[in-house]
């Protein structure tokens, strides 16, 4: 079943930043997800740290996805209904938590989320990202060429804004249900999965359209396209970032297979020199 925003709502640096932080490795459930408190300006931050669950060889070095819940999620909510985890058991996988936030949705700012442009809310959630990366950086083996971003609705807009505050982090992204803000100016060429759903009115189809054009534009993807099966096109680039775009006919979802998808487009990719 495809998860809905609404149905998925609850109510009511070394960076010297990293001296600030107090990490607790505290056991949170499922059991083998790692629960790391971060202070970041002053704030209390959270992430659900997920390690490898399977190794593919003792010398590897670990890929990592970030993965951000929509407006009014929680990290625990992502976790559960996106399971990169168990998907992808060799990476490690970072759920991170979004404090109370006002966007368009949500004006008076009830529920959690992510800013949305360079700028705003003083950077809060960029700073926590910084933070985070240099704790797992710290924790494990990072394979830096196999860094990837994801998220759904409100974490899609984010997943946007990193690509283009923090694009040589990445080896690809995957917005679901998400677009890029103006103020956000992509310059680093990524592979790109956007996934959208043609009657979306949460975050309209149109502007979704309008970010994927941008960002065939930077990628230099080819004209027509090709089939990668059901409701998917593939836009292919020379240097090797193409623009995927999987335009499903239902509304404002997380559609049943996203993560399956979003997994085996990630594997395909290293982050370019």
């Amino acid at each position: 079943m495809a998860l809905s925003a609404e149905s998925m709502n609850r109510p009511g640096r070394a960076l010297r930043i990293l001296a600030a932080i107090t990490i607790c490795l505290a056991v949170v459930i499922p059991t083998h997800a790692q629960l790391l408190k971060f202070t970041v300006d002053g704030t209390q931050r959270e992430a659900l740290i997920f390690p490898p669950s399977k190794r593919s060889g003792v010398s590897e070095r670990d890929p990592v996805i970030f993965a951000f819940h929509w407006h009014g999620g929680t990290m625990q909510e992502a976790a559960a209904a996106m399971q990169f985890q168990q998907l992808w058991p060799e990476a490690i996988v970072v759920y991170m938590q979004g404090l109370l936030t006002r966007i368009y949705v949500d004006p008076l700012g009830f529920h959690s989320g992510w800013q949305q442009e360079p700028g705003q809310f003083n950077d809060r959630d960029l700073k926590f990202f910084d933070v985070v990366l240099s704790a797992v950086r710290m924790m494990f083996p990072v394979n830096e060429d196999r860094i990837y971003a994801t998220g759904f609705s409100n974490g899609g807009i984010f997943t946007y804004l990193l690509w283009g505050t923090r694009g040589n982090v990445f080896a690809a992204i995957a917005p679901v249900g998400a677009q890029k803000f103006p103020a956000v100016h992509l310059t680093v060429p990524k592979p790109i999965l956007h996934i959208a759903g043609e009657q979306d009115s949460v975050v309209p189809f149109k502007e979704q359209l309008r970010s994927i054009q941008i960002a065939r534009e930077l990628n230099g993807t080819n004209q027509t396209g090709s089939s990668c099966g059901q409701y998917c096109t593939t836009y292919a680039s020379s240097d090797g970032t193409p623009v995927v775009s999987y335009m499903h006919p239902g509304g404002h979802v997380y559609p049943t297979g996203a993560s399956e998808m979003i997994v085996r487009f990630f594997k395909e990719y290293k982050r370019r020199e």
